[in-house]
């Protein structure tokens, strides 16, 4: 049974660098959750991963640039200098994906969790003014049409999307007397994800090691029932042979 020992080690070693080597990503969330905000607006981009105990410290990074170890990075006034690529780390997680925040300079703002939606998620909209103005006659518009008007609410909500929701958004209103448009922004309305391939593409990183898992065990069974014949080979011999005595004088 000695024969087994060395595979069952590297069966550990195979498993320990698994686990060493497979850290989650950190993720970066944004309060409020807009990626698109106006200057002077405050956000705050917390970062989402595992930390030693004891460990509070953040690696923040700003197109590539080092600029924080805070467990928060925190904008009070955004300027337009603020734009760009955010991405964060802890000490037992990944460096995360990026998250792109852009400053814009206007009255008006469209704004909403993302950009891209599946078919029966629900669809949010927010009409941003700058430094929080009231908006009078708040209208949304979709590919040039109107969908909403309000004198007051500047939210749209669509509690299912559809396809027929994908398009171009803008949403225009009164500041005063003045009458402010904002950007338009393309939504795009997807159709409902395949389970297999999400399953497929989220459990793929297990497959290499599941795969080594059934080499090994192939491996021991092999050679348990190698010793197995020996043994029995044995055996049947010692049954088999012919042993002579002889009395001596």
């Amino acid at each position: 049974m000695w024969q087994l020992l060395p595979s069952t080690a590297l069966l550990l070693l195979v498993s320990a660098g698994a686990q060493a080597a497979d850290l989650p990503k950190a993720v970066v969330v944004l309060e409020p959750p807009w990626n698109r905000v106006l200057t002077l607006d405050t956000v705050t981009l917390k970062c989402q991963g595992a930390q030693s105990p004891g460990d509070n410290s953040t690696q923040w990074l700003h197109n590539g640039t080092l600029i924080s170890r805070q467990t928060s990075y925190f904008i009070k006034a955004a300027s337009v200098e603020n734009s760009g690529e955010y991405r964060c780390r802890t000490d037992l997680s990944e460096l995360s994906d990026p998250v792109q925040l852009e400053v814009h300079v206007g009255w008006l703002l469209l704004q909403a969790p993302r950009w891209v939606f599946q078919e029966g998620e629900p669809l949010q909209l927010t009409c941003h003014s700058w430094q929080n103005r009231p908006i009078r006659n708040v209208q949304f518009f979709q590919n040039g049409r109107s969908r909403k008007f309000s004198y007051t609410d500047s939210e749209f909500h669509i509690p299912a999307a559809a396809s027929k929701h994908s398009g171009s958004y803008f949403c225009r209103g009164l500041i005063g007397k003045k009458n402010e448009s904002s950007e338009a922004v393309d939504i795009i309305i997807q159709g409902p994800a395949v389970p297999s391939t999400s399953t497929f593409l989220l459990h793929w990183p297990q497959i290499p090691f599941s795969l080594v898992m059934a080499l090994l065990f192939a491996v021991d069974t092999g050679l348990y029932f190698a010793v197995q014949r020996d043994l029995h080979s044995s055996m049947g011999a010692w049954k088999n042979s012919k042993v002579s005595w002889s009395q001596g004088p």
